[in-house]
């Protein structure tokens, strides 16, 4: 009899231990169930920028590149300063591993030459966005703060198209309309008005020449808007005026500015990965009746921002 009633407490025990062992698993399930969401977060977290470091600014362009840019520099006679000026002058900086840069000022005989180099490794503190996308947004920023100018081919076309266009139109609507305006009223009107239109190609080519001669900076000394008109009005508007660049980094554009003092500034900046590079150039004449060669100075920033580039891809 003891026996029968010990094994019902057996039974009462074991069934108590696997209710336990139930609950147990059930609070298991509950302690797990952030791990997932956690791997989930971390697998769509934006990746970091490729770059954890930023290159020595004033070691970043080299002798012969200061040469073309600084003619100055080999004007120096005195060695010690010479190589002084090569060495240019580091920025403040409060972080050298976020941002670092470097300037060098020469005068010349015929104008002063200043170079900005500047370099910003972007870092996100947004799981949600990338390194890159940060910079990017920065890049942009800067880019809209440079207002550029619509491209001018787009501009050249309908004038271009309308002027021996409807010169020709008009000619040819006058003769008809002299011929048959006995017969259609409507053909007369037509003719009238081409007929009184014919003076318009000459009209409308005549403010087209004024316009060419405004904005050469040679045929008029007048002011800032003459003289910022130059690079995008030259014989080659579209590859001088301010614009992006489709040839250089993730993303580049270059901004070219002519003050009224006949300071030229030529800036290009550009975006590879997590880092945006700013190289500003300017060159003030010795006289003012001198224009820096937008040319000249555009082509020699460009060639910079392509070495500085190839430096990151290295």
């Amino acid at each position: 009899m003891q026996r029968k009633a010990y094994v019902p407490g057996v039974a009462a025990l074991l069934a108590a231990l696997l209710a336990g062992c139930t609950g147990g698993s059930g609070d298991g399930d509950d302690t797990t169930d952030p791990k997932p969401g956690e791997t989930a977060t971390s697998a769509t977290a934006a990746q970091p920028g490729k770059y954890r470091t930023l290159p020595e600014p004033c070691g970043a362009v080299s002798h012969g590149t200061l040469d073309s840019l600084l003619p100055g520099i080999k004007q120096v006679t005195d060695e010690e300063q010479r190589e002084k000026a090569y060495e240019g002058t580091a920025t403040q900086t409060y972080d050298t591993d976020r941002k670092v840069g470097c300037r060098w000022r020469v005068e010349s005989t015929a104008a002063t030459d200043h170079l900005l180099v500047d370099f910003e490794r972007v870092v996100s503190y947004d799981n949600a966005v990338s390194d890159d996308d940060r910079a990017s947004e920065i890049y942009v920023t800067k880019e809209a703060a440079a207002d550029l100018p619509e491209p001018a081919t787009s501009s050249e076309s309908p004038s271009s198209s309308n002027s021996p266009d409807s010169s020709g139109s008009s000619g040819s609507s006058g003769s008809s309309g002299s011929s048959n305006s006995p017969d259609s009223s409507e053909s007369g009107e037509s003719a009238g008005s081409s007929g009184s239109s014919t003076p318009s190609p000459d009209e409308s080519g005549s403010p087209s020449e004024e316009g060419r001669s405004s904005s050469d900076p040679s045929s008029s000394g007048s002011g800032e808007e003459t003289g910022s008109a130059g690079p995008s009005d030259s014989s080659t508007p579209s590859a001088l005026q301010p614009r992006t660049l489709d040839d250089l980094a993730d993303e580049a554009f270059l901004d070219d500015a002519l003050s009224s003092s006949r300071q030229r500034t030529v800036t290009v900046v550009f975006r590879t990965s997590n880092v945006v590079v700013t190289i500003q150039y300017d060159e003030q004449p010795a006289t003012t009746t001198d224009v820096p060669s937008s040319e000249d100075m555009q082509d020699r920033a460009r060639k910079l921002a392509s070495q500085l580039a190839e430096t990151f891809d290295e």
